[in-house]
């Protein structure tokens, strides 16, 4: 008897001891024990920030027919990033409602196969960040959080939340989006931001300027109405805006995941047009990084005015009060190489480095960490292919 209390003994140990270090919940509490933080390629306060965007338009020129085809496409360009001196791969995995990595609230996108939803029978996120870890950069996995199809591109599938939550969407002349003013739209894209940071050993998340797409007030009028608020319009959209902000930030922070956004980068032009209080971002601690995209030369000017002129720019952003820890960037056009910014006083844009000598600028302004939208436009740009590479090497350069 004593030697089968002990066998018995011997298998409640076996078959229990995992359930040990399960999380465990405070009694009726609903939500899980709190995560462990995601580990990073290096701390944030290690390297300087360099980041480059990599879009959906580079992931359609990707291979994406088997993961080594993707994975040679990948490291190929995140040593064109790495040997730039940059520390920082801006990832772009949500453009469309839909994902570049298995999701249980995204189908997978179109630009993997060329159907939304189908699977294209790997991970493509993971394999970003095992080759940025690798290189030792830092990868953010830059999300559009309401946009669903830009014109009637793409086809949507059954699982896209546009036919599983038809009341969610809302549709305008650009094509259709998630409805901002939904609290179920904002607790769904601040889940699909937990998932993320809870799967993946991120080193950020990281929003772009699509907020509110319309100023046109037929657009939400019965969600404006229905919602009896005692605020304007223009006032309720942005604290609709504002409590998304609020949610995904909380979700990444639970998961010592960095949070970023990149609005336009008219400050004023965004709280009025786009509904996006980034100046409050910045003083409140919504974000922990705001990267405003300032993508006009140092001697931008329209009409005779100046306004949208990098020093302007800069100096407008680096003067909003900022809670601690709350890092202002700069977003630099590197689009605008040989094309211009439409400036009525000349191109800048034609030297060979604009962007070495806008880090210059931006560095006496105190903005020492930047972004350069996007990759192609530096490493695979057909239309100025000798300017690219000498703003290439200037930045090299400069970053040495």
């Amino acid at each position: 008897m004593r030697y089968i209390r002990y066998i018995l003994l011997l298998a409640a140990v076996f078959f229990l001891a995992p359930l040990a270090v399960l999380p465990r919940r405070a009694a009726g509490a609903d939500e899980p024990a709190a995560p462990t933080p995601a580990a990073t390629a290096q701390p944030a306060a290690a390297a300087p920030y360099r980041a480059v965007w990599v879009s959906y338009l580079e992931w359609q020129q990707v291979d994406f027919s088997t993961q080594a085809a993707f994975a040679a496409d990948v490291e190929a360009m995140l040593d064109d990033i790495a040997g730039l001196g940059a520390t920082v791969v801006l990832a772009q995995v949500r453009p469309f409602g839909d994902a570049l990595y298995p999701s249980a609230y995204f189908p997978f996108s179109h630009i993997c196969t060329g159907t939304q939803g189908q699977d294209p029978g790997f991970d493509p996120l993971a394999v970003m960040i095992a080759a940025a870890h690798a290189r030792g950069l830092q990868l953010e996995a830059w999300i559009n959080p309401y946009r669903l199809q830009a014109g009637q591109v793409p086809a949507l599938c059954a699982e896209s939340p546009a036919r599983l939550h038809p009341e969610w969407v809302r549709y305008t002349d650009s094509g259709a989006v998630l409805d901002p003013s939904s609290a179920a739209v904002r607790q769904y894209i601040a889940d699909g931001v937990e998932e993320l940071c809870r799967s993946y050993p991120l080193d950020g998340i990281h929003f772009d300027d699509y907020f509110y797409p319309v100023q046109d007030p037929d657009f939400d009028a019965a969600d404006y109405a229905a919602s009896g608020t005692a605020l304007r319009l223009d006032d309720w959209r942005r604290e609709n805006v504002n409590a998304l902000m609020e949610l995904c930030h909380a979700a990444a922070q639970r998961y010592g995941v960095r949070f970023g956004a990149a609005p336009a980068g008219d400050p004023e032009l965004n709280y009025t047009l786009q509904y996006s209080d980034a100046a409050r971002w910045l003083r409140q601690g919504t974000v922990d990084y705001l990267m405003p995209q300032l993508y006009w030369g140092q001697a931008y000017e329209k009409d005779g005015d100046t306004a949208h002129s990098l020093p302007r720019l800069a100096a407008a952003w680096a003067a909003l009060p900022r809670a601690a820890g709350v890092q202002l960037y700069a977003g630099l056009g590197a689009y605008r190489i040989g094309a211009g910014d439409g400036s009525d006083s000349g191109s800048e844009w034609v030297s060979g480095h604009a962007l070495a000598d806008q880090l210059a600028l931006l560095a006496h302004s105190g903005i020492t960490g930047v972004g350069l939208y996007r990759y192609a436009s530096l490493f695979d740009n057909p239309d100025y292919p000798a300017l690219a590479e000498s703003e290439a090497a200037a930045l090299r350069a400069a970053w040495k």
